[in-house]
C-alpha cells in the first residue's frame, strides 16, 4: 500500500526549513521533500524521504505518485524575483511549468485516492504592480484584487500560477459531472517580505532587511540596495509558517477566496536600519540603491489589506516590528555568528 505523506517542494529554502521543523515538532504525517540540493543536515532525520531533483522532472513526480499517497502539497520551489530578472526564461520554466506539473500531479493524486489534495502555494506581493511612488503612497493598503499588474517575471509568474490554481480548483469541479473529477483544493498566500533567523538570505528583492541583520551580526559593513524611505510589508518567518499551516487546516467551507494577503508590519528601510543599530551598535549600514532592484520594490505596495485572512482563517501574527527584531531575529542571528547583543 502507498504511504500517506505531505510533500514539500523547494524544501531547502527559508520557508521550507521552518515548515519542516514545525510539522516534525507537531508529529504530523510523514514528510517527503524535493529540492535541487540536499537539505541541511539538521533536517535530514525529520523527513521520511529526501529527493534531490527538479520539479520539471515529470518522471520524478510519477515515482512519487506510484509510491506515496500525498494528501497535502506545499509547493515552495521557485526562482525568486532578482534572479528571475537575469534569467526570465528559466524563471518562467521553473515557476510556471513547474507549478503546472505539481498541480497536475495533485489532480492525479486526488483521483488515485479519492480525496481532494490541499495545495498550498506561496504567492507574493510581487503579483502587484504600482506605476509610481505617488500612486504607491496614495493607495496605501492594497486589496487582493487591486493593482494586479506585476512588473517582473517573478510577479507575472506568481499571478499566472494563482490563476492556474483557480482553474484546477474550480474548472475541474465544474466539469466533474461530465468527464473530470476536481481533486485540487488550491489555497495561496501573497507573502510580504519574509525575515528568517535560521537561514541566510537567498537573493530575494525584499532581502535588504535580513541582509542588514546578518551583516551586522558578522561584524561586516553593509550597503543597502534600496533608498532609506523604501517601505513594503514584512513578516517574521515563524508567523509565515504559522499562516501557511492555519490556511492549510482551515475548513474549505469557510474560505471565500483562493488567494489571501497577509502582513505583520511595514517599516521603511531607514526604520529597519535604526532597529539594527540598537541591536548591534557598532554596525556600519549605508545606502547605495541599485536602480533595477529599487524599481522592483517601488512597484510593490507599501502595505496590503489582510482583513480577509484574519476573518476567514484566523491570521494572527505573533510578532510586531519591535518584538520580531528584539525577541526573535537579534538573539538567534547573533548566536549563529557568536556575536553578543546588548
Amino acid at each position: 500500500m502507498r504511504k500517506p505523506v505531505v510533500l514539500i517542494t523547494g524544501a531547502g529554502g527559508e520557508i521550507g526549513h521552518g515548515l519542516i521543523e514545525r510539522l516534525w515538532e507537531e508529529g504530523r504525517p510523514a514528510i517527503i521533500t524535493i529540492d535541487l540540493n540536499p537539505l541541511d543536515a539538521s533536517l535530514g532525520p525529520k523527513v521520511a524521504r529526501e529527493l534531490v531533483g527538479s520539479i520539471l522532472d515529470t518522471n520524478l513526480l510519477e515515482r512519487i505518485l506510484a509510491e506515496y499517497e500525498v494528501d497535502m502539497v506545499f509547493h515552495l520551489a521557485a526562482i525568486l524575483s532578482t534572479r528571475g530578472e537575469f534569467t526570465p526564461v528559466t524563471a518562467h520554466q521553473v515557476n510556471v511549468e513547474g507549478t503546472l506539473n505539481l498541480l497536475d500531479f495533485a489532480q492525479k493524486q486526488g483521483e488515485s485516492h479519492g480525496r481532494r489534495v490541499v495545495f498550498l502555494y506561496p504567492s507574493s506581493i510581487a503579483a502587484y504592480g504600482l506605476p509610481d511612488l505617488e500612486t504607491k503612497a496614495r493607495v496605501g493598503r492594497v486589496k487582493e484584487h487591486e493593482w494586479n499588474v506585476p512588473t517582473t517575471m517573478y510577479g507575472c509568474n506568481k499571478l499566472y500560477c494563482e490563476h492556474l490554481g483557480r482553474y484546477y480548483n474550480h474548472f475541474y469541479k465544474q466539469l466533474a459531472a461530465e468527464t473530470l473529477s476536481g481533486k485540487v483544493d488550491f489555497r495561496a498566500i501573497r507573502f510580504p517580505g519574509l525575515i528568517s533567523a535560521d537561514t541566510v538570505p537567498s537573493g530575494g528583492t525584499s532581502d535588504f532587511a535580513p541582509e542588514m541583520i546578518h551583516a551586522a551580526a558578522r561584524g561586516e559593513s553593509y550597503a543597502c540596495f534600496v533608498r532609506p524611505d523604501t517601505r513594503i510589508p514584512f513578516m517574521a518567518m515563524p508567523d509565515a509558517v504559522d499562516a501557511l499551516l492555519r490556511l492549510a487546516r482551515a475548513e474549505r467551507t469557510g474560505l471565500r477566496y483562493n488567494v489571501y494577503n497577509i502582513t505583520a508590519f511595514n517599516p521603511s528601510a531607514e526604520e529597519i536600519r535604526e532597529l539594527v543599530l540598537e541591536g548591534f551598535p557598532g554596525a556600519e549600514i549605508t545606502f547605495e540603491p541599485d536602480l533595477k532592484r529599487q524599481a522592483i520594490v517601488d512597484s510593490w505596495p507599501e502595505d496590503v489589506d489582510d482583513t480577509a485572512a484574519r476573518e476567514d482563517w484566523g491570521l494572527a501574527p505573533g510578532y510586531d516590528l519591535r518584538s520580531a527584531f528584539t525577541e526573535y531575529l537579534f538573539p538567534r542571528i547573533a548566536a549563529r555568528y557568536g556575536t553578543a547583543t546588548p
